[in-house]
């Protein structure tokens, strides 16, 4: 059911003029006398008690102070305050978008549909390699799901061991252990099984074998292994990271709980499979929190812009309008093999996506609290994505109006706030609908401090995010959704 909503009064933006009192028909408006003697600022006052949601009071302001919003939810927008650091940020983006434009960009080759898993270990055989090495984690050995595709492997007579001991949150320890399987058994390729975890884990291997001198910690950034490394195969379970497509690979550091990126292109799989009956038995929770993950690569990708080329605003478009038509159906009802790959191909192409056209701030923080809390990634994602475009304000509206409109979502009026204000509203309509948290209420206070340093050094300069946050505006924003 569709939440009431209520007026956000804009202290500093309201000018006292008495237009919202006069239109309220509840008489729930009022204005309120100066706070202090010799103030000349009056301002408009809220009895929410009186108020129904009716909305007059932000139609009728002539100057846009008042904003309709859920009761509780952050309300403010980070302002594009300049200052030297946000400047090199924007310098550094426009010098990569050069370099983005040069780069040998590629989308790995596909099998898809029903039981193309099976046929995967024929296709390695094809390409000459001798023995591979799964990489995946206990839970899915557990439940099975890797059955047919081992039986097809000793079918071909494809030798292969296992490795399943990846965490939730992918180490650096579970990348040794990896490399130690990998090279004990004297492997050749790889086929990464699972969600982003065990294809994030088999890129770090792969970066590792490339770079055996280096360590994790050491590869970590941009352009660190420049290096070719053994062939992944990628076999995506869930419908959400986009890893099969991406040449980004996360990794937490076992000590510190530091969670950081490498992202070099050598990374990006040559295969994937895209498999619907993978993903038939994955619990309602984890559809919600994978599919408003492949969301989020592509909402932040559309609205980072700078280093999109044509190819990836499409892809965006496409992945947002899959998940609009087919997320909350299959969360509702996971048999549907039609829309289980609807939204594999979503993430598909969401991950390929911000592969050139970069995440933002809502990973950069989202990875902390993966690190810090062990909060699965899809469930950071899920919660932050709506909060943060909000913070980001009228910068944000032109894109996120573009997504209202390709999702076909009715707004308020035909402007780029009202489009951009329904597609928000969307999103955390679809979180609520699948009891997905609206605060990240993992976060504690006395982290707040490590949390804004790894996620402005992760976002900055990198992110070309709408607005560019420093570290102050970091804190404000994480101190606002714990109510500090």
């Amino acid at each position: 059911m569709k939440k009431k909503k209520t007026p956000y009064i804009n202290e500093a933006a309201c000018a006292g003029c008495s237009v919202c009192v006069e239109n309220c028909p509840m008489d729930c408006l009022s204005i309120e006398a100066p706070k202090f003697h010799g103030d000349i600022h009056t301002i408009a006052s809220l009895d929410e008690t009186k108020c129904i949601g009716c909305g007059i009071c932000a139609k009728v302001c002539p100057i846009e102070a008042i904003e309709m919003h859920n009761k509780g939810e952050v309300v403010y927008h980070m302002k594009a305050k300049l200052n030297v650091k946000k400047i090199y940020c924007r310098g550094f983006q426009s010098v990569m978008k050069v370099g983005m434009a040069i780069l040998p960009w590629r989308v790995p080759k596909t099998l898809r549909g029903r039981a193309a898993v099976k046929k995967l270990p024929e296709a390695i055989k094809r390409k000459k390699f001798k023995k591979v090495l799964v990489v995946t984690d206990k839970v899915l050995m557990e439940l099975h799901l890797l059955d047919g595709m081992l039986e097809a492997m000793d079918k071909q007579g494809l030798e292969y061991a296992i490795y399943d001991g990846v965490a939730p949150n992918p180490t650096d320890i579970n990348v040794e252990e990896g490399v130690k399987c990998y090279r004990e058994n004297k492997c050749d390729c790889m086929i990464a099984f699972g969600g982003g975890s065990p294809m994030d884990c088999a890129k770090g291997i792969g970066a590792r074998i490339a770079r055996p001198r280096k360590s994790v910690e050491k590869l970590q950034g941009l352009f660190t292994i420049l290096r070719p490394i053994p062939t992944i195969f990628a076999v995506p379970t869930t419908a959400g990271t986009g890893s099969e497509t991406t040449v980004a690979a996360v990794i937490t550091e076992a000590e510190t709980h530091h969670k950081a990126s490498m992202n070099d292109l050598c990374l990006m799989p040559k295969y994937a499979v895209l498999d619907p009956e993978l993903t038939v038995g994955l619990p309602p929770h984890v559809t919600a929190t994978t599919g408003l993950d492949a969301l989020s690569h592509a909402v932040e990708c559309y609205t980072n812009n700078t280093y999109n080329s044509k190819l990836e605003k499409d892809m965006c478009k496409k992945a947002v309008k899959l998940i609009y038509d087919n997320l909350y159906n299959v969360y509702q009802d996971g048999s549907s093999l039609k829309g289980r790959y609807n939204m594999q191909k979503a993430a598909f192409l969401a991950g390929r996506a911000f592969t050139r056209g970069c995440v933002g701030y809502v990973h950069a923080i989202g990875h902390t609290l993966g690190g810090l809390y062990g909060t699965p990634h899809g469930l950071a994602m899920s919660i932050l994505l709506p909060h943060v475009m909000r913070a980001f304000g009228p910068a944000a509206y032109g894109k996120l109006a573009d997504l209202c409109d390709v999702c076909g979502i009715k707004a308020g009026d035909d402007t780029d706030k009202a489009k951009a204000e329904a597609f928000i509203d969307w999103i955390e309509e679809m979180k609520d609908k699948m009891n997905i948290p609206v605060y990240p209420e993992m976060i504690q206070e006395e982290d707040v401090d490590q949390i804004v340093a790894w996620a402005e050094k992760e976002g900055n300069p990198l992110y070309p995010t709408p607005v560019t946050w420093d570290k102050k505006d970091f804190r404000t924003f994480i101190l606002s959704l714990i109510g500090e």
